[in-house]
């Protein structure tokens, strides 16, 4: 049986549309890139939750979730020996391209990031690695093609490929 757990996210996008990520790596899930965000506090919702997530792991202070929900995701994992279902909102945000400020290494290591690096469209299509969400090229392309979604899309059947 799966433990229910709410987490929220931040696409953050530059000018030129290249994302913000981070890379993870552990024994229960493996290596994956994935954008800022996490579980959320009890009675937090999932904008306050990305807002908070995202500060907290960059150091960015500017720079907000807009409220638009790029997508709903729900996936299986192991987390801290747990396996959980986990349902995420993942929220749209924008700013410049630059690097995380502030001492956020007992962050990173807790959470188990290792680097972060910004994606360009290209990169991200092309590349290699595993994604959090998996579709995450194609949703980043209709944005830049069409604008935030009026209807956040639903994602939420996926299991990871990673379990």
């Amino acid at each position: 049986m799966r433990i229910p757990r709410q987490a929220a996210r931040v696409a953050v996008l530059d000018p030129a549309g290249s994302v913000f990520m981070f890379r993870y790596d552990n024994e229960e899930v493996g290596v994956h890139w994935a954008m800022p965000g996490g579980g959320l506090d009890p009675g937090e919702t999932p904008l306050e939750g990305a807002g908070r997530e995202l500060r907290e792991e960059t150091g960015w202070t500017d720079i907000e979730p807009d409220g638009t929900v790029l997508c709903l995701w729900e996936h299986d994992f192991t987390r801290a020996g747990i396996p959980v279902r986990q349902h995420e909102h993942v929220f749209l945000a924008y700013g410049p391209r630059r690097d995380p400020v502030g001492d956020l290494s007992a962050a990173h290591a807790e959470d188990r990031i290792l680097r972060w690096r910004w994606w360009s469209p290209q990169e991200l299509s092309g590349g290699t690695e595993p994604l959090w969400p998996p579709q995450l090229p194609e949703l980043l392309a209709g944005v830049r093609r069409n604008g935030p979604p009026g209807t956040p899309f639903d994602l939420r059947t996926a299991v990871s490929p990673l379990v």
